[in-house]
C-alpha cells in the first residue's frame, strides 16, 4: 500500500529520512514514493491479467511530469480533462493516442489541439459538445473520435463533490437518452464512434455501485457493439484508499484497515470481470486516486502551539493553499510526527491549522495526537493524490517544492517558488 515506516525512531520514506528532506530542502514540502506508485499500478495490471485493457492514469490527481513518466514507463495511457494536460503528457514523454480526453467545458482551443495531436477519444459529455466537436473537426477537415459518457443514475455513496454518476450530477448523459444520442453521433459526417465511457464517483470504498454501474450499462454497451462496432467500453476508476488509521508500532502499516473500510484492486477486479470478460472490448481504466494517493505526504514545520480556554491550536507553516481537501471537503488525513512518539504517550486533542487567514483554514479539528512543540515537523499522510494539483498562491504564498524518492535516492521535480515567481506575468500599467 506504501512505503513510509518508522526506522530508529524516525519516518522514511523508502530509504531516505524525512527530517533530512525536510532539513534539506524546506517545508511545507510534498514527498513521494515511486516504489508505492509502481507497485500500486502493477497490482491492479495484475488483477486484470487476460482482459484486453489499459489503465489511464486520471492524472488530476497528480500531474507532476516525474510521476506521469513513472506511469508512462510502466505502460499507462492517460485520462486528461484539459489541453494544459495533454501538454503535459507530451512534455512527460507520452503519447496522445494513449489519452482520453474528458471534461464538461472543453474549448475550441482544447478540442483543436486535441485532434492535431491524435487523441485517442474524446469523451462527450453533452449533446451539446458532441455536436461542438463535429464542427471543430469538420473546419480543420479532420474527423473526431468519439466516445459519450453515459450517466448510469447509480449512488457511490461517497461525498457529494465527487460524486459523478446520479442524474443529478453534471457529467454524462444520462441512459434512458444515450442510444438516442448515439444515433445522432452516427449522423455527424466529422466523428467517429470509437467507445462508451462511464464514471460514477471517486473514493468508493465498497464493489456494489461499481457491479450496479455495469450491470445497467451492459445492455447498452452490447446494442452499441452491434450498431457501430464499437472498440472500447471505459468503466472509470473511482476504488477508495486508506485516509483514516493510526500507527500501531515501528515498522508497522500506517493505515488500520478497521479504521477505515476499503477494497483492494483485487477485491475490485474479482467484481467486475464477470461482467466484461465476455464483451470482446478493450476495457480501459481511469484510476487515479488509487495509485499514488498513499504514495504521497505533505510535510510540514509546527510553528507555534497557541492555548486558548477553549482549544489548543497547532499552528503549522502548511496551509489550505498547499493541501485544501480538508477545507473543501471535509477530506481526512492522519497526522504524524516526524520523529516516533514513544509508546504510551501522552495524546491530547487539538485543531491542526495553517497560516491562511480563513477559519477554514486547517487540517485536523479537535483531534487527539501526541505531544507536538514548536520546531517539530508533522507529516500528513495520503497527500499523494489532489494535493500539490490543487494548490494555489492563496494569501501570495508560495508553492511547495516535490521531491520524488525512489529507494536511496531523492530528486527535487518540483522546485519551490521563489518571490519573483508570484508577480511573473504580472504588470503595471505605464499611467
Amino acid at each position: 500500500m506504501h512505503d513510509f515506516s518508522y526506522r530508529d525512531g524516525l519516518l522514511y520514506c523508502e530509504d531516505v529520512s524525512l527530517s533530512e528532506l525536510s532539513s534539506r530542502h524546506g517545508t511545507p514540502l510534498y514527498v513521494y514514493s515511486a516504489h508505492t506508485i509502481r507497485e500500486n499500478f502493477r497490482r491492479l495490471d495484475r488483477a486484470l491479467e487476460g482482459l484486453d485493457h489499459r489503465i489511464c492514469f486520471a492524472m488530476k490527481a497528480n500531474s507532476n511530469l516525474a510521476v506521469l513518466d513513472l506511469l508512462g514507463r510502466e505502460g499507462a495511457g492517460f485520462d486528461i480533462v484539459s489541453g494544459g494536460e495533454l501538454f503535459r503528457v507530451l512534455k512527460a514523454g507520452g503519447r496522445a493516442d494513449a489519452c482520453t480526453f474528458a471534461g464538461v467545458g472543453k474549448t475550441r482551443q482544447e478540442i483543436e489541439y486535441a485532434i492535431r495531436e491524435g487523441v485517442y477519444s474524446f469523451n462527450v459529455e453533452s449533446e451539446a459538445e458532441l455536436f461542438f466537436i463535429n464542427e471543430v473537426a469538420g473546419a480543420m477537415g479532420r474527423k473526431a473520435p468519439v466516445a459519450l459518457r453515459v450517466n448510469p443514475d447509480v449512488d457511490a455513496q461517497t461525498h457529494k463533490y465527487i460524486s459523478t454518476g446520479k442524474s443529478h450530477n453534471k457529467f454524462g448523459i444520462g441512459i434512458d437518452r444515450i442510444l438516442g444520442v448515439y444515433e445522432a453521433a452516427a449522423k455527424l459526417p466529422h466523428l467517429v464512434i470509437r467507445g462508451i465511457q462511464t464514471h460514477i464517483g471517486s473514493q468508493i470504498l465498497e464493489t456494489k455501485p461499481f457491479v450496479e454501474a455495469l450491470q445497467k450499462l451492459l445492455p447498452v454497451v452490447k446494442e452499441l457493439q452491434s450498431r457501430y462496432g464499437i472498440e472500447f467500453f471505459s468503466i472509470g476508476g473511482g476504488v477508495g484508499i486508506v485516509y483514516h488509521g493510526a500507527l500501531a508500532s515501528s515498522q508497522a502499516s500506517w493505515w488500520q484497515q478497521a479504521e477505515n473500510k476499503s477494497i483492494s484492486f483485487e477485491d475490485y477486479a474479482v467484481a467486475v470481470r464477470p461482467l466484461l470478460d465476455d464483451l470482446r472490448l478493450k476495457i480501459l481504466l481511469e484510476p487515479g486516486r488509487s495509485l499514488v494517493g498513499n504514495a504521497g505526504v505533505l510535510l510540514a514545520d509546527v510553528l507555534y502551539i497557541k492555548q486558548t480556554p477553549a482549544k489548543t491550536f497547532v499552528v503549522t507553516d502548511a496551509g489550505m493553499n498547499d493541501l485544501i481537501r480538508p477545507a473543501l471537503y471535509e477530506g481526512h488525513h492522519e497526522i504524524v510526527p516526524l520523529k516516533e512518539p514513544t509508546s504510551g504517550a501522552k495524546r491530547a486533542p487539538v485543531d491542526v491549522v495553517g497560516p491562511v487567514c480563513e477559519s477554514g483554514d486547517f487540517f485536523a479539528q479537535d483531534r487527539e495526537l501526541s505531544d507536538l512543540a514548536a520546531g517539530d515537523t508533522i507529516a500528513l499522510l495520503s497527500a499523494g493524490a489532489y494535493g500539490f494539483v490543487m494548490a494555489s498562491n492563496y494569501n501570495t504564498r508560495r508553492l511547495p517544492a516535490e521531491i520524488l524518492v525512489d529507494g536511496s535516492r531523492a530528486d527535487v521535480v518540483r522546485e519551490r517558488q521563489v518571490w519573483d515567481d508570484l508577480v511573473r506575468g504580472e504588470k503595471i500599467p505605464v499611467r
